[in-house]
């Protein structure tokens, strides 16, 4: 039986350690360059008890366009709340920025342990993008460990941060300006 981490269905709701809840859903998608990591990954996490689903690519063509992977991981995790998502591509920028277009979707870019660990506990971030390019496998899947087994802290700074990023995304609000 797979459970999925609840994300926070009220902003700044704090979840729950991923060791507590049990096994989680990932959708990953990447391109051409982030091909081969995809598929080492998707081995990894089932082989760590996730359920993955796999949005492409699944044959290697070096003229593909990320859009059409990461946007399909994306709204797989904005449309199934308490899943997690990975997007890979050559620097991860460009999979990133196209994640974030789907409403709901906080991605942030990994480049570091800290990097992944941050995303999740501050920015409650569901989607993490990795350059396939920029790092060793073994470092890229160390990342996205981290960041499937890091809460969000729930702490009320950063609830408030994402509470004013999602009024901008739902009805175009500005955060008021301090002072």
């Amino acid at each position: 039986m797979f459970l999925t981490l609840a994300i926070g269905a009220a902003v700044g709701a704090a979840s729950a350690p991923l060791w507590k809840t049990g096994h989680v859903r990932v959708y990953i998608g990447a391109d051409h360059a982030g091909y081969e990591l995809k598929n080492h990954l998707v081995s990894w996490l089932k082989g760590q008890g996730h359920e993955v689903n796999d949005c492409g690519p699944f044959v290697y063509d070096a003229e593909d366009d990320y859009p059409v992977f990461c946007l399909r991981a994306a709204e797989g995790v904005a449309g199934d709340p308490g899943s997690l998502g990975v997007v890979i591509g050559g620097s991860g920028n460009g999979e990133q920025m196209a994640a974030n277009k789907v409403r709901g979707i906080r991605a942030a870019l990994a480049w570091s342990e800290e990097t992944a660990s941050l995303a999740r506990e501050h920015n409650n971030a569901n989607v993490v993008s990795i350059g396939a390019r920029m790092h060793s496998t073994e470092d890229a899947t160390r990342f996205v460990e981290v960041f499937l087994t890091t809460a969000f802290s729930g702490s009320e700074r950063h609830s408030r941060r994402i509470a004013q990023v999602e009024a901008y995304e739902t009805i175009g609000q500005l955060p008021s300006l301090p002072g």
